[in-house]
């Protein structure tokens, strides 16, 4: 008798618990507004709905917009409450079949009966009006207004913008700790993930009155209990739009990239990586099949060559070489070189691009000739420990400092790489690494940084991309933290020396047909060995050669000779970045017409003479897709 007493209690007991929890659940609800609050009208109910935020717009370095907002829309269903007789209505001003919306209907039923789930997303703006008109007839019927990225120039740079994207099962889980949930749309590459958490901002909420049907009747008390969103910050970005955007138009048809820095700041005016994508395919919604296609696309257009991909670096490395022997002791200031058509290491024969022997020449005249044998001999009597240490001393062989950007180091072999590789090695291995060919990779990135301390007088700059992140609604502003540039110990005369060495190729060299006219710049072609297919072309350039304003890196893949298209096409950037403008002449009408067309890999390496009435230049090939043959390696 007394354990069933006590069980009765036990029972008692627990229902009571729950009446009391229930009945202070229900205070809390009818005081949700405090003492004093109105009561609420008869069978209406206070529902809470969150207020997204205004996503941070991206600016040009000229306040240019690039990146905003746009309003979405979406039709939500809440299913205990929606009139099945209501379907044909809902369909009718949806302009969709009635059997979509019983689809619709039943799979929001499957996530929850009780709440509004997103059934009808990026409905027109048309379409949204007309049911916000007859929500009165649409019980169980809700709306949501959401913002979506809005692309305003023809500056694509989609690498470096990023995407937005809606959140993952594996992101969320991550994030929900920090306020993130389902259908949260988040930055997923480039500046829009690196900095998404100034770029997101701050969820509100808003508290409605909603009738017996979970139709909203009205905002609850006059919205003062209401929490405003707090929109992200603004980043105001070092991109040039027009430079970018007219970069992009010189990379049709090839694969390659381009990176453009202000030698002195470090920062980036323009960042190409082609193919590429257009960031606007991810405002909405993206199917399956068309992920699947961007994925699976042999060109690759997701990879960001500006920054992953390592190309030897051919006769670009030049400048290096003569700047390390110089200040090695190697080579004195004012010393000649023989510069004869083949150099023998061994029982090889290393040869020279082409069958001359160009005598006794200065470093200047080296650089000016693209003279391989000169280097082979430096190369030869340079230690690779040497040749290593000075390589890391210029950023190469590991990451460039711009931060949250995948990055690949390149590779810049030493001795250990060499034993593991080939066991027993001799210098036969290293000594094509005096031209930039061989066992070696940089990336564009790479080698804008170091064009950029060519032009400077040897100090690596921080590359970066934000200037400032601007509140929109508290004026505050927020600077990246950058670090202070590396300086190279190399002696200032032989910085003079490689720039006069530099200036020559673009005054007599294999880059005089491509002069920026009224700037002098420095420059110099290179063409990467390529066992797949045709060599890849390189140039380095910077404008003007007195005091550089910009310094360019260029790699174009399969495109041959580095005067064949890198060369034209960096040539060009400067001239539109440093004049606003392309000189209306025969010579640059004809390199922009043809960069814009395809690329023919050869050995022309100047424009056709200017006709006497105007025509058209040849019809130049495609080889953006690599050739089996493989064409006659040169570091030209």
């Amino acid at each position: 008798m007394d354990e069933y007493r006590t069980r009765v209690r036990i029972y008692a007991g627990v229902v009571l618990l729950v009446f009391v929890l229930l009945a202070l659940r229900l205070v809390q609800l009818q005081g949700l507004s405090g003492a004093g609050d109105d009561a609420l009208p008869p069978g209406s109910a206070v529902r809470e709905q969150p207020i997204d935020p205004a996503r941070g717009a991206l600016y040009a370095r000229d306040g240019t917009l690039l990146v905003g907002n746009k309003p979405t829309y979406t039709i939500l269903l809440t299913p205990r409450y929606f009139d099945r007789s209501k379907a044909p209505l809902l369909a009718r001003l949806l302009g969709v079949p009635d059997s979509t919306v019983h689809r619709r209907l039943a799979q929001a039923r499957a996530r929850s009966a009780f709440r509004p789930v997103p059934s009808f997303q990026e409905v027109s703006f048309d379409a949204f009006s007309d049911v916000q008109e007859h929500l009165y007839e649409l019980p169980g019927v809700s709306y949501s207004v959401e913002l979506r990225r809005r692309y305003h120039t023809d500056a694509r740079a989609a690498h470096t913008l990023g995407y937005v994207q809606e959140i993952d099962d594996r992101t969320l889980a991550r994030r929900r700790a920090r306020g993130y949930r389902m259908g949260d749309r988040v930055g997923r590459t480039g500046l829009e993930r690196i900095y998404e958490p100034l770029l997101r901002g701050e969820r509100g909420r808003e508290f409605v009155l909603v009738n017996v049907h979970g139709t909203e009747v009205m905002q609850y008390r006059n919205g003062t209990r209401d929490e405003p969103a707090t929109s992200g910050y603004d980043l105001h970005l070092t991109l040039d739009h027009r430079l970018q955007a007219f970069a992009e138009s010189l990379f049709v048809g090839k694969r390659g990239a381009a990176v453009a820095l202000d030698p002195d700041t470090g920062e980036i005016l323009s960042m190409v990586s082609k193919p590429d994508f257009p960031p606007a395919l991810f405002t909405q919604s993206v199917r399956t099949s068309v992920w699947d296609s961007l994925r699976s696309n042999p060109h690759d257009p997701l990879f960001n060559r500006a920054t992953q991909s390592g190309y030897p670096p051919g006769s670009t490395w030049k400048p290096f070489m003569t700047l390390v022997a110089f200040q090695t002791g190697l080579l004195r200031d004012g010393e000649r070189l023989d510069c004869p058509p083949g150099y023998r290491v061994g029982r090889r024969v290393f040869r020279n691009h082409k069958e001359k022997d160009e005598g006794r020449i200065t470093a200047q005249k080296a650089l000016e000739v693209s003279c391989n044998t000169f280097f082979y001999k430096l190369m030869d009597e340079m230690p690779l420990h040497t040749w290593h240490r000075w390589a890391r001393a210029f950023g190469f062989g590991q990451k460039t400092p711009l931060k949250g950007f995948r990055q690949t180091p390149g590779l810049i072999p030493d001795s250990s790489y060499f034993a593991q590789t080939y066991g027993q090695w001799t210098q036969g291995y290293t000594i094509n690494l005096g031209i930039g060919q061989g066992d070696m990779s940089v990336t564009p990135l790479q080698l804008a940084r170091y064009t950029a301390a060519l032009g400077n007088g040897g100090h690596l700059p921080t590359p970066h991309l934000v200037q400032k992140a601007v509140h929109p609604e508290t004026g505050r502003i927020e600077r990246p933290s950058l670090a202070p540039p590396d300086t190279i110990p190399v002696d200032s005369l032989y910085f003079e020396r490689v720039q006069e060495g530099m200036h020559r190729v673009m005054t007599k060299g294999t880059g005089r047909w491509l002069q920026i006219p009224d700037i002098p710049s420095a420059g110099k072609t290179g063409t990467a060995q390529n066992p797949h297919g045709r060599d890849h072309s390189l140039f380095i350039l910077f404008a003007p050669y007195e005091d550089p304003e910009i310094a360019i890196a260029v790699a174009v893949e399969n495109a041959g000779y580095g005067a064949t298209a890198a060369a034209p096409i960096a040539s060009l950037m400067a001239e539109k970045y440093l004049t606003g403008t392309i000189a209306d002449t025969w010579e640059r009408r004809y390199w922009q017409e043809r960069l814009r067309k395809e690329v023919r890999s050869g050995p022309e390496r100047k424009p056709p003479p200017r006709p006497s009435a105007p025509a058209s230049p040849a019809t130049p090939v495609n080889t953006s897709v690599p050739d089996s043959t493989r064409s006659r390696a040169s570091s030209r």
